[in-house]
């Protein structure tokens, strides 16, 4: 097994001090973080290009749903299989080859002439993305194994990433507007090279270690996430009652039964026992399904809703949500300041409280006669709360797997959260579909993200100490 020693001795930050180490330590932190800015732009870019996508390739609401959900389906259903990749040949390895994958795979979409070589590419997208994914969490936290030092680290790496989501919609909409929808996948090469060139250089491997992968159980969780999503998907089009909609949600439903049946009965299981008999892990992969089904389903619905409730161009919509989003970063940098003072459950709960808490007031107040401002100013201050709580979710889940579990812990931490995306932006065009009127829809759409804020928050409360292993601060 890879114990917290190895890891330490491992690691560059266990190095002898020297002029250099800052300066290294900060392209580590940028090779590290190259990753999640491709994903995360990725993803919220999307947001302003569905428009542009349906006249450009002549998709209708679930083919656009297909083009963003097909990434995340295949993005979450791999995770596992690469914490368990990266355990076995080790992270470094599998970090570099998810980055070079995805970018192939941007390249594959941003030259794709039909819808399904589009959807073929973001699928790609999704593995590369899965492999890069919890490598570069358990690649960050051995480089910075002390307590303050994490926090810190962690606050950082949030605040780049976020950055990077806040620039999304503005950036797209730029793209969009001047060079045309395949221009987004294309800005993906120049952080997809960079990250390789850097993590070749400056990150150091961590050794893997002997062991099963799991194949089978990864193939049946593969299946249950297919079935669920297909459903989701194709429900509000074909109906509910078709019968391969119902028949999606059967399959869904054996192979879920089957992962649980397998992982019983297997001498080497994918999630160990010791990390689903410990409640702060358990709370944190909860937290991270309902954390992302909120953000990132009412992310979705929102570029819509600025284009054709609001009379938005892609260009508009990314400026409109640049505000609103922004703020992420100083969420990521109020946690590194507060983070190991406070600890992991007193922030998540008051953040994630704060989120519902705006949420509801939108669900409530939203109509065609609310100024923009005061949108902008009620989804800022509860996105500020969202930064918060995503660097402060990631550190309640480490602090409970340690360093034996870290690339599986963060495996299934990622997987519970790009499945949150899945099903809340599935459930939320639902919704949308099934409303008459862009406001009634958005209204349901903002209050039910508010339930998912709460619950997380709830979840936080009742499920994780009150610090964790690994929180005290010195004196």
């Amino acid at each position: 097994m890879i114990t917290e020693t190895r890891i330490r001795a491992a690691a560059p930050a266990a190095a002898p001090a020297t002029p250099a180490a800052p300066r290294r330590q900060g392209l580590q932190l940028l090779a590290l973080a190259l990753g999640f800015v491709m994903a995360v732009l990725d993803t919220t870019i999307m947001n302003v290009a569905g428009p542009s996508l349906r006249s450009g390739l002549d998709l209708s609401l679930s083919g656009l749903t297909w083009v963003v959900s097909g990434y995340i389906l295949v993005f979450a259903s791999l995770l596992l299989l690469a914490g368990s990749l990266a355990s076995r040949y080790g992270a470094r390895k599998i970090y570099l080859t998810g980055l070079a994958l995805f970018s192939v795979a941007s390249l594959i979409c941003a030259t794709a002439p039909t819808a399904g070589l589009l959807v073929a590419g973001r699928l790609l997208q999704g593995a590369g993305a899965a492999l890069f994914m919890p490598s570069s969490l358990t690649l960050l936290l051995a480089a910075f194994p002390g307590a303050r030092e994490r926090a810190r680290v962690l606050g950082l790496w949030s605040a780049i990433v976020s950055t990077a989501a806040g620039l999304g919609p503005a950036l797209g909409g730029v793209l969009v507007d001047a060079f045309g929808w395949r221009s987004i996948f294309l800005i993906n090469l120049p952080f997809g090279i960079l990250g390789l060139i850097l993590a070749r250089r400056v990150v150091t491997d961590l050794p893997g270690r002997p062991g099963s992968l799991g194949a089978g159980g990864h193939a049946l969780g593969l299946l249950a996430l297919a079935g669920l999503s297909y459903g989701l998907i194709q429900g509000p089009e074909r109906g509910w009652a078709d019968i391969t909609v119902l028949g999606s949600f059967l399959v869904a439903l054996a192979g879920a039964a089957g992962f649980a049946a397998r992982e019983r009965r297997a001498e080497e299981r994918i999630l160990p026992s010791g990390l689903i008999a410990n409640s702060g892990f358990r709370a944190a992969g909860l937290i991270g399904f309902l954390f992302n089904f909120g953000a990132y389903g009412a992310l979705f619905v929102l570029g819509l809703f600025f284009q054709q409730a609001r009379g938005a161009s892609p260009l508009e919509a990314g400026l409109e949500m640049l505000p609103t989003q922004l703020v992420w970063p100083l969420g990521n940098i109020i946690y590194t300041r507060y983070g190991r003072r406070l600890g992991n459950r007193a922030i998540l709960a008051v953040s994630l409280g704060l989120a519902a808490v705006g949420m509801l007031v939108l669900a409530l107040t939203v109509s065609p006669d609310m100024p923009y401002w005061v949108l902008a100013i009620v989804l800022g201050v509860l996105n500020t709360g969202i930064g918060v709580a995503s660097p402060a979710m990631t550190g309640a889940l480490m602090d409970s797997a340690g360093a034996e579990h870290a690339n599986i812990a963060s495996a299934s931490l990622n997987a519970n959260r790009q499945i949150g995306s899945l099903v809340g932006i599935a459930v939320m065009s639902a919704l949308v579909a099934g409303i008459d009127g862009w406001y009634a829809g958005i209204a349901v759409i903002f209050a039910v993200a508010a339930a998912a804020y709460a619950g997380g928050g709830l979840a936080a409360w009742r499920g994780l100490r009150t610090r964790q292993q690994g929180d005290r601060v010195p004196a």
